[in-house]
Order: structure tokens, then sequence, then C-alpha cells
């Protein structure tokens, strides 16, 4: 079976860090690019965070620059998200989603997702 597994989330209070890790089982992910959506209760999913096959190229949402770091490990084919200085309003169910590196591909690749809370 090909899965997406996330883990890492958790509560915790503003300020603090937490780092999600997602690992691929079933196949490999490799060679896709990689990305790490949230979502808001009663809100659409939204990225935040994506990443190249390589790792050499990275993008954030406005609300997490500075703040969160993608990075990926092929040898153990899973990807990182380092959150720093969390806030409130970055409470959410996270997911990290894969795609194939060709234009106009999307992300059909999904977790099951990882709560984080932070309280203020």
């Amino acid at each position: 079976q090909v899965q997406l597994v996330e883990s890492g989330g958790g509560l915790v209070q503003a300020g603090d860090s937490l780092r999600l890790s997602c690992v691929a089982s079933g196949r490999s992910f490799n060679t896709f690019e990689k990305a790490w959506f949230r979502q808001f209760p009663g809100k659409e999913r939204q990225v935040v965070a994506e990443i190249t096959w390589s790792g050499a190229i990275t993008e954030y949402a406005d609300a997490v620059k500075g703040r969160f770091t993608i990075t990926r490990d092929n040898a153990k084919d899973t990807v990182y998200l380092q959150m720093n200085d969390l806030k409130f309003e970055d409470t959410g169910v996270y997911y990290c989603a894969a795609r194939r590196p060709v234009q106009g591909a999307t992300y059909k690749d999904w977790g099951q997702g990882t709560q984080v809370v932070v309280s203020s």
C-alpha cells in the first residue's frame, strides 16, 4: 500500500518549536516534489511550504516565512517541516503531499495528517 505517514504533531505553547516528519512507504517518492499543507477547522487546505525533488528550491506561504523550514532526506524518503516560534494561528492539521515534477502536476498523494495545537 502506497502511503505517506506524518508524525511529530502535538500540543505546544506559543513560541515553542515542533518538527514534523513525513515518511513514504509502499513506493519511492524521491523524485517527487513534496509539500506541507495545513487545514484550519472549517477552512480549505492551504499550502505551507514546498520543496523540489533535489531540495534545491523551497517556497513558503507568507505567514510562515522566516519561521518554518522544509527539508528532505531522499535517502530516507522523508520530508520534514521545522516549525519555530509557533503562534496560535498555526494550529491545524498538517498534511504532507507529493506530486510528479512536471508542469501542471497536482498533489495526488496525501498523508493522513498530524494535529498541531498551539496554546496562546
